[in-house]
């Protein structure tokens, strides 16, 4: 479904960082930069499935591997959490430089302690949303057991997490130790939104209260209910995703110049469907759309059916045609209501149809109109009503060429 893009940038360090670019199928309404949590990667299912979400939502995402994680190069014993906050920040440059500012940031787990510390420097971001993140980045300590003190007594030690091997040194330690994350959040001068599951067994529901109670306002806090740490239910990631979406919405600003420039020259409509049966994302003009089909025939219910989408179309051309119509004369038109029902009908039971065999297609439309309208104006606009650009569509000759792209 949604467009992945699998790039690579510079860390500032010379190393490469592997990277992905969840894109919508249309141009982007913002973009997004994705910290995944500890150990984890960028290609743990559940930061897949919330870029997808938010690419549902026209929102493109970068979710990318910390030095010495999965593609990345680099060795992760090098690392700590300063540097996963300078690896953001060297995503976030490279996002704007190649494709458009990161206007939103998300973290999970540990990566949401470092978006919030990394916030201050990436003047771009308009929001910024954690998820089952910890108040004190030192936290994650517990997660190494009796390896802190052989770390800290003999420099290093290789700990297992998640059942594979890591080689944690003294500078992980420290740099945990020397963040004051409270501090951060209340100079992170930003929307936040903080979701948290009160199930969380590895990072405990208290710390989203402390996030919360250190933030300034705007702050908003969405329970993820039966949620664990990780995500790993595909509906709680997804549902994640479509909340951060909508959330961010508020405080993504359009501007009437980029609106124009989003506009594409030539209004193209793209479908594409994935392996998620038979759920399909539509791009119409740069515009999201989803479709489905029914669960009764193998769907999953998640958007209208094909025929749906084309009756939609004759409901909306038919008001807008009869608005036009309604504000050329001036008339006192305050709304247009078009309801319709679509349906396979025996043709010998269609009084105008010529054919009496087989099946044709039946269109139901019913018009309401709201305002002080007198009876001579209501029946011209129901007149008109056939008279809309897409009526006219169904009822001449249409030719579809089909070909397969090279």
């Amino acid at each position: 479904m949604t467009r992945s893009i699998r790039l690579q940038f510079d860390n500032g360090r010379g190393e490469r960082l592997g990277a992905v670019l969840d894109r919508p199928l249309g141009r982007p309404v913002a973009y997004a930069l994705f910290a995944h949590c500890f150990t984890c990667g960028k290609n743990l299912k559940a930061a897949a499935h919330i870029a997808a979400a938010l690419a549902r939502q026209g929102i493109a995402t970068l979710r990318f591997d910390f030095t010495g994680l999965g593609e990345s190069e680099g060795e992760f014993a090098g690392t700590g959490f300063l540097a996963n906050v300078e690896d953001l920040v060297a995503a976030a440059e490279y996002l704007a430089a190649e494709h458009g500012p990161a206007r939103i940031l998300v973290g999970h787990s540990l990566g949401g302690a470092a978006v919030l510390a990394a916030a201050a420097r990436v003047p771009e971001a308009a929001a910024v949303a954690t998820i089952g993140a910890p108040a004190d980045p030192a936290h994650v300590t517990h997660l190494l057991g009796d390896a802190v003190e052989v770390i800290r007594r003999e420099g290093e030690a290789e700990v297992r997490l998640a059942g594979r091997p890591f080689r944690i040194r003294r500078r992980f330690l420290e740099d945990l130790e020397a963040v004051d994350l409270p501090a951060a959040v209340a100079a992170l001068r930003r929307p936040l939104l903080i979701l948290h599951s009160p199930r969380d067994t590895v990072v405990g529901i208290d710390n989203a209260a402390r996030i919360f109670q250190a933030a300034k306002h705007p702050k908003s806090f969405v329970s993820l209910d039966r949620a664990d740490h990780l995500l790993s239910d595909e509906a709680d990631s997804r549902y994640v995703g479509t909340v951060i979406a909508a959330w961010a919405a508020r405080y993504l600003e359009h501007h009437p110049e980029e609106q124009a420039e989003a506009e594409p020259a030539v209004n193209q409509v793209v479908a594409r469907i994935g392996r998620e049966r038979y759920l399909t994302e539509i791009c119409a003009n740069g515009h999201a759309l989803l479709a489905d089909e029914p669960v009764r025939v193998g769907g999953g219910n998640r958007g209208p059916n094909p025929y749906d989408l084309l009756v939609s179309a004759l409901g909306a051309c038919t008001a807008m045609t009869l608005r036009m119509y309604a504000d050329r004369k001036g008339w006192p038109l305050e709304a247009v209501e078009v309801r319709l029902d679509h349906a396979k009908i025996h043709a010998r039971d269609c009084e105008r149809c010529q054919e009496k065999d087989g099946m044709v297609d039946r269109i139901e439309r019913e018009i309401v109109l709201e305002g002080a309208l007198d009876e001579t104006q209501r029946q011209r606009l129901l007149e008109i009503a056939d008279r809309c650009p897409v009526h006219r569509t169904l009822h001449g000759e249409v030719e579809v060429r089909t070909r397969l792209a090279g």
